[in-house]
């Protein structure tokens, strides 16, 4: 019978550091294979326009209550939350989108930019219906919410169960907020 080879600090040393780089190597890779990221959501975002700038909105159109005179904007595009979200593009002031809307008693005006996106945010098989965004002045009663003035101007609306916008005058027909 052959003898065993001697155990000496040297190989020891040797077997313990393959061990360590097999095992290193074999971490990292199942480090690298996590759940696949989406790049983010096709939604209509929407916006608030105060000062020459727009700020993302911190509540849903359904509930926000504009007062007379105030500009809110609508973008269609793809966006992995509200810090990276599109805004509206091009310029916007109450003056203009509303001079020919005038003031009447009971009433408040509303100025809106509905921004469809571009061809590279829309869904499979559409195309945005409009090159670059639309304005409208919508008129409603005082106590009106921004839903309300959106539904004025540009039906048809459409929503999900959760009261999530999907769409504005009919784009896109059809898809809500879906991972891209």
């Amino acid at each position: 019978r052959p003898e065993a080879p001697a155990v000496t600090g040297r190989r020891v040393a040797l077997v313990l550091a393959a061990l360590s780089l097999v095992l290193t190597g074999t971490i990292g890779l199942v480090g690298m294979a996590g759940p696949a990221q989406a790049a983010g959501y096709r939604y209509w975002s929407f916006w608030d326009r105060t000062g020459g700038h727009w700020t993302y909105a911190t509540q849903g159109p359904s509930t926000a209550r504009p007062a007379d005179g105030d500009v809110q904007g609508f973008r269609f595009a793809v966006s992995a939350d509200s810090k990276d979200a599109s805004q509206p593009r091009g310029a916007a002031s109450f003056a203009a989108i509303c001079a020919g809307t005038p003031a009447q008693d009971g009433a408040k005006r509303v100025a809106l930019v509905l921004d469809f996106g571009t061809a590279a945010d829309a869904p499979g098989g559409e195309t945005p219906p409009s090159p670059s965004p639309r304005t409208a002045c919508a008129r409603v009663s005082r106590d009106a919410t921004t839903a309300e003035a959106l539904a004025a101007v540009a039906k048809p609306l459409r929503y999900d169960t959760n009261a999530l916008l999907c769409a504005i005058a009919g784009y896109p027909e059809t898809g809500c907020g879906e991972q891209v």
